[in-house]
Formats: structure tokens, C-alpha cells, sequence
């Protein structure tokens, strides 16, 4: 009787830790980071220029981080308005900026300039195709497979965990009487 509960937790163990393997793979660092450069610049120029994430969806947000401006410059691309560098704080200048809507997908360069030099720098980024939520559908997609074969493969141990369990107090029963 004790090993078969053994067993049994054993088993859900192992089913449970299997099941978040696959999870756990996939939880890398996809989008961090970000792609790192320098420019042209001497004294007063951008020094290390960096974009964070190097991709981002159509309406999202991306980071530039510049060391070297020391009065502060702007950001400029085509994928999104025009944004200044905040005052260095340890020397090291960030913007925020936030891509357009309609901008197409594709590689886009930005322009890093600084105001107290008359050096560019420039750092490449992707736009992704913008992802529109699954809202409105009403239930009407259906299940996936793998949706279908968990939910099969459980109420298949349901079904003989319970027919065990009936069967099983039926001779308890029919003993005693």
C-alpha cells in the first residue's frame, strides 16, 4: 500500500517537473540586451552608444543609452519622432523613445547627436510587425491538440482512478457483510 502511494508521488513529480521543463527552456533572454556601438566622436562626442531591445513591435518602446554627450542631444530615425537625451547622470544619457504605429516592419537606423559636438553616431534596431490581440473571437477557436491530449490523458486517469475505487469498495463492502 506504502509503495504504491510512493510511486504514485513519485510519479507526479516527475509529470510535474517534465511539464515545466519546456517552459523553463523558452524563458531566455529573447529581447535583452541590445545592440551596442560607438561613434565618431573625440571630447564631447557620443563615447558607447547602445538601443535596448534591438527589436521592438510597431507601437512599442525602445531605450538608447549614450555615454559622452555631457550637455544632453537627440535621438532621430524615420521609425519615430525626434527625442531628446536626458542630462547625464555619471556621464551616461538615456531617451525613450516610442515607434510609430504605422512604421513598417524592417531594420531602421537611428542618429545620435550630441549638442555640445557636431559628430553622429548611429546604432541599427528592428520594427515588428505589430501583434493585435485575440479579443472579440467569442469562442470560436478551438482547442489545440496538445490542449485536447492533456485533457484526454485526464480524464482517462479519472475514469480508472474512480472505476479502481469503486471496485476496490465493493469487495471492502461485500467482505464485511
Amino acid at each position: 500500500m506504502r509503495a504504491s502511494r510512493a510511486l504514485a508521488v513519485a510519479a507526479a513529480a516527475i509529470a510535474a517537473v517534465g511539464l515545466s521543463a519546456p517552459m523553463a527552456a523558452a524563458g531566455g533572454d529573447v529581447g535583452q540586451g541590445g545592440q551596442s556601438g560607438r561613434g565618431q566622436g573625440g571630447d564631447g562626442g557620443v563615447q558607447v552608444l547602445s538601443v535596448s531591445p534591438e527589436a521592438v513591435h510597431q507601437g512599442g518602446s525602445l531605450t538608447v543609452t549614450v555615454r559622452g554627450c555631457n550637455r544632453g542631444g537627440t535621438v532621430s530615425s524615420n521609425a519615430f519622432p525626434q527625442t531628446n537625451l536626458s542630462q547625464p547622470r555619471n556621464g551616461i544619457s538615456t531617451a525613450t523613445a516610442r515607434v510609430n504605429d504605422n512604421a513598417a516592419p524592417g531594420q531602421y537606423n537611428l542618429a545620435v547627436r550630441c549638442n555640445d559636438s557636431q559628430n553622429v553616431a548611429t546604432a541599427q534596431f528592428t520594427v515588428l510587425a505589430a501583434r493585435g490581440a485575440m479579443g472579440g473571437l467569442g469562442g470560436s477557436v478551438g482547442p489545440s491538440g496538445t490542449e485536447m491530449a492533456i485533457g484526454g490523458g485526464l480524464v482517462a486517469t479519472a475514469a480508472v482512478g474512480g472505476s479502481l475505487f469503486i471496485v476496490r469498495r465493493r469487495r471492502m463492502i461485500s467482505g464485511k457483510v
